[in-house]
């Protein structure tokens, strides 16, 4: 399982670390390593939201999203995005984008970090908006049930994550931003992203689960009129296809980015030059996708049903962060100690809950083992 899982993270591994090896020798070895270890801690509660999205996405799109998807979060948010970034800021081309990485890797440097504050306005409200929109939902388990019982009620407000997520922006462009404009811009643009991904998701959504309703109607109705050989109707959780599919991998991209701002722009912490950033950077993208194939594949997520609340309340802390970096400095182990403190705190919240319906179940008690979860049945 680990192996069929992980087996192309371990190959890509061992590839860019041999190629960091040969491009810029132990250094490069050793810095490629801290840049992808960096990317996993930062994107770890990307896995679990991946994971919640990927179960409801039928097997074609599932690849799709483990192919084409990883091509585009390796090199389209780990190496072009930053050259797109840095030539649209100096307005130069993409070959001069390159060249300036490659050979003025402090001016490239300045140019993202003069950048930065549009890219964390709108990574972060995308990221906000996703975060207020699970805390303002009622849902049956509560992790921290003395503030997401609140949270829950008054979020029966219609709209109320687009004005908290736009107050939010407002304030932080009014207080720290020096080009409050091109903050607001962004944060907006982050937004409507948002609302216009995850909207056209669940519109095509509905639309395909009232097909697959209409098409197991037929069904019956024709083994009911004794027409035979009916062909049997859907489960009760249908997978997305076709339109919807194709919106879930779009919104999935779209919050890979939003993840992965925060990691290109630390990298730089670590190294200016493009090639390492991509090559560390790419190899924890790698793993990240696996570990989201991992926790659909194990069923993880409905067996430990807090790791979903953690990794929400992880992103929220990472959109906070995302828009106080734009007129403050947030070292780098304080975003991603976040998110993996809180992440860990709901994995063990998680374990002591099954536990404890484990004490409580009549198998147990006639000493009987575990009840089944969904995932496991």
């Amino acid at each position: 399982m680990i192996l069929r899982t992980f087996g192309w993270s371990f190959g890509v591994t061992v590839v860019g670390l041999l190629l960091a090896l040969l491009y810029d020798g132990p250094t490069g070895l050793a810095l490629v390593a801290v840049l992808a270890v960096l990317e996993v801690s930062l994107s770890f509660d990307n896995a679990v939201v991946n994971a919640k999205v990927l179960d409801r996405m039928s097997a074609f799109w599932q690849k799709i999203f483990l192919t084409v998807g990883i091509a585009i979060a390796v090199f389209g948010m780990r190496l072009v995005f930053p050259l797109l970034i840095v030539g649209i800021t100096a307005k130069l081309g993409p070959v001069e984008a390159f060249d300036l990485a490659l050979n003025d890797s402090h001016r490239y440097h300045q140019l993202m970090n003069d950048a930065y504050p549009m890219i964390a306005a709108f990574g972060g409200m995308f990221l906000m908006m996703l975060f207020l929109d699970f805390v303002f939902e009622e849902r049956a388990d509560k992790w921290l049930p003395w503030l997401e019982r609140p949270l829950a009620r008054i979020g029966k407000l219609d709209q109320l994550s687009v004005v908290v997520a736009g107050g939010s922006l407002a304030l932080v462009a009014w207080l720290s931003a020096s080009d409050p404009g091109s903050v607001m811009i962004a944060g907006v643009l982050g937004m409507v992203t948002y609302i216009l991904v995850n909207g056209l998701g669940e519109l095509f959504s509905e639309a395909s689960d009232e097909d697959e309703d209409e098409d197991e109607d037929e069904a019956k109705d024709g083994a009911e009129a004794g027409k035979g050989g009916g062909r049997s109707g859907p489960s009760s959780l249908a997978l997305a296809t076709g339109k919807a599919g194709f919106f879930l991998f779009l919104y999935l991209e779209v919050l890979d980015a939003s993840f992965s701002f925060d990691g290109v722009i630390g990298a730089f912490a670590i190294s200016t030059d493009p090639i390492v950033i991509a090559l560390g950077l790419g190899i924890g993208a790698m793993y990240i996708r696996s570990l989201t194939v991992f926790l659909v594949r194990k069923g993880t997520l409905h067996e430990y049903v807090y790791l979903e609340h953690g990794a929400h309340w992880a992103i929220g802390a990472l959109s906070v962060c995302m828009l106080v970096s734009i007129g403050h400095h947030v070292p780098e182990w304080i975003t991603g100690g976040l998110g993996a403190g809180l992440i860990i705190a709901a994995f063990a919240s998680s374990v002591v809950r099954n536990r404890g319906e484990d004490g409580d179940s009549p198998d147990s008690a006639a000493g009987g083992g575990r009840p089944l979860h969904s995932s496991q049945v």
